[in-house]
């Protein structure tokens, strides 16, 4: 069990785990009870951490669907990958959604997981328009990495 964070040094160590991917689910209890003092000087160093975070697991979860895609394999890796990917985007937008943290700033943050979301959503519709068997693009329609 990880203690719920009051300041912001244990709000700074909170999120380190969070970038690394260290417990999630634990992470992600503790970062949802803890608390801060939303403050000039707190909040910037903070909502920078966090966006630091949040951007580092962003990266490693398109570098992971990138690799995912180039090993090939058909259709059942690719809905892995996909769903794999979905798992993760919607997790980051749990996370962020703080509740320790002013509303405006919360859904600032959720708002830049789902733009990222909606923008890997269209790249990869937009890739399938070159299959001319129209099979990638059902797939990626069925499983949007977008729908959570």
């Amino acid at each position: 069990m990880i203690q719920a964070p009051h300041t912001y040094a244990e709000w700074a160590e909170i999120i380190k785990l969070f970038k690394n991917k260290s417990d999630d689910r634990n992470v992600l209890e503790a970062m949802h009870q803890g608390t801060i003092e939303w403050q000039s000087g707190v909040a910037e160093r903070f909502t920078g951490k966090l966006m630091e975070a949040t951007n580092a697991r962003l990266n490693a979860a398109a570098d992971k669907f990138q690799k995912e895609m180039s090993r090939g394999g058909g259709e059942g890796p690719l809905v892995q990958a996909l769903i794999a990917m979905r798992k993760e985007l919607s997790f980051l937008a749990e996370a962020v959604n703080i509740p320790a943290v002013p509303e405006e700033q919360r859904n600032q943050f959720v708002q830049i997981v789902r733009q990222q979301a909606d923008s890997a959503q269209k790249s990869l519709e937009d890739s399938a328009n070159h299959d001319r068997t129209g099979k990638l693009k059902s797939i990626i329609k069925n499983h949007k990495v977008n729908n959570f």
